[in-house]
């Protein structure tokens, strides 16, 4: 979904609008996945990165400029824990008991006027 809204810097407000969000790249070098006994699922991502490819725009009460921009983010690292009920009550299901997230470097490029 598109990106849009507004941010009050010194004396007037910023109106921003991000569209036509693509992920052109994902790169999971190391992944991995492990049963834990009696609980679920440990899912583990390191040093993955990811490229994202945009529009932009942005007004002010004194200019307003648009363009393209690519963010690439790395040195991602991802730790999930899956819990899987042993019941045998019903269909299986499997919810998010803990994430945690880090990433490293994130790189924004912006060109202006499309």
């Amino acid at each position: 979904p598109d990106l849009t809204g507004h941010e009050k810097f010194g004396l007037g407000n910023v109106k921003y609008n991000i569209s036509r969000i693509h992920v052109t790249a994902v790169e999971l070098p190391s992944a991995s996945i492990s049963l834990l006994p009696g609980s679920g699922i440990k899912l583990v991502i390191g040093n993955a990165s990811l490229t994202i490819n945009m529009n932009w725009n942005i007004k002010t009460w004194m200019f307003k400029d648009s363009g393209r921009g690519t963010v690439h983010i790395s040195k991602v690292f991802v730790t999930a824990i899956f819990s899987t009920p042993l019941d045998n009550t019903g269909p299986t299901s499997i919810s998010l008991s803990s994430c945690r997230t880090t990433s490293g470097d994130i790189d924004i490029k912006l060109n202006g006027k499309r």
